[in-house]
């Protein structure tokens, strides 16, 4: 083929390309004209020539934007068990993101049915330094999340000095590790107590702020123990679940309100309630291998690991709160009543 032929197909294949790139432009500058303050299909949305009716703004997620399943910019929040762990890392994820932030937690001991050393007031303070470290405001109140007046009390406060309250994360949880017909009435009751019903005040006292504003976010924390059994561990898997049941009838009830409530479900997380020895033993167990009573970590880690998707031991609590900030932002208008598992695929194996 002459050597003009072979320049010219070239020139003519690089003008079609060119043509064909300006016309994918202005199709792509209009959709996002469109897109800006609109939707990203403008084209109108009809069946034989009959409008489909489209929800309201205050019932949408909105217009595509940059940064709206992260941004909370604006947002105040409240997260309770906040002093550290996965409480912790919400707490200050969400003051990364923009939002201020009231970290709520006993700090003392809570009851003798918890295997963890108890949070102090020094690990709720250097919560909220973290939170202030960018640029939010940010407070600790002390309350007992079984006293439903102190957190009422609790309510009252963050809204008059903040305001209003638009996310509430209850977090806030003890374990306990012992044969369900060795427990004594404690091991049973204070976990119950505390997770299950301690989740429910929780919501019961903060919910009819949101109700007044018509707007709002709950997020609670459950756990994969509380989508399966778990050996030594009912009070806790008991407590978990009932966790699931509340959120799904706390979304049927308040939608109407325009408040979200949503469920995280962590796999296991390395925590001050979960590093002890019970907990890596039962690591170890639940792959079918026999484990010692005081197994190393590395030990449980190594054990653990090859069963996993994503072939990690566990996480960290810095993993589990960036699906509380989608939860909490914007983009989720439309998801209530869901169950958003963050477990490096050990959800994986269950149906």
């Amino acid at each position: 083929m002459p050597a003009y032929n072979i320049f010219r197909r070239g020139l003519l294949k690089g003008t079609a390309a060119a043509t064909a790139f300006a016309v994918f432009n202005q199709a792509a500058a209009q959709t996002g004209a469109a897109g800006k303050g609109g939707r990203s299909d403008p084209a109108p949305r009809e069946l034989h020539g009959q409008p489909v009716p489209e929800p309201p703004p205050e019932k949408s997620a909105g217009p595509i934007r940059p940064g709206r399943g992260s941004s909370l910019a604006g947002k105040v929040a409240v997260v309770t068990g906040a002093a550290r762990g996965i409480g912790r890392s919400i707490a200050v994820e969400m003051a990364a993101n923009g939002a201020d932030v009231v970290a709520l937690d006993i700090a003392g001991p809570v009851s003798t049915a918890s295997n963890a050393a108890p949070a102090t007031p020094e690990d709720l303070a250097e919560t909220v330094r973290q939170i202030m470290a960018y640029g939010r405001r940010g407070e600790s109140i002390r309350a007992d999340i079984r006293d439903i007046a102190a957190l009422r009390a609790a309510a009252d406060h963050v809204e008059q000095t903040y305001g209003k309250i638009d996310i509430v994360v209850a977090d806030a949880a003890i374990q306990r590790w012992k044969p369900l017909l060795e427990m004594e009435d404690a091991d049973w009751r204070d976990v119950i107590d505390n997770n299950l019903n301690g989740t429910a005040n929780t919501i019961r006292a903060f919910a009819p702020k949101m109700v007044a504003r018509k707007s709002g976010r709950i997020i609670v924390l459950s756990s994969m123990q509380g989508k399966h059994g778990t050996r030594d561990a009912a009070s806790y898997s008991a407590s978990k679940w009932g966790i699931l049941g509340l959120m799904k009838s706390a979304a049927l009830e308040l939608g109407q309100h325009n408040i979200t409530v949503n469920a995280l479900i962590p796999g296991l997380v390395d925590t001050a309630l979960t590093r002890y020895d019970a907990r890596l033993s039962e690591a170890i167990r639940e792959t079918g291998r026999e484990a010692s009573s005081s197994p190393t970590p590395q030990q449980a880690w190594d054990a653990r690991a090859p069963t996993v998707a994503l072939k990690v031991g566990w996480l960290q609590p810095d993993d589990i709160s960036p699906a509380a900030v989608f939860l909490a932002s914007d983009a989720a208008a439309m998801v209530t009543g869901a169950e958003y598992e963050v477990t490096a695929g050990d959800s994986a194996k269950d149906i």
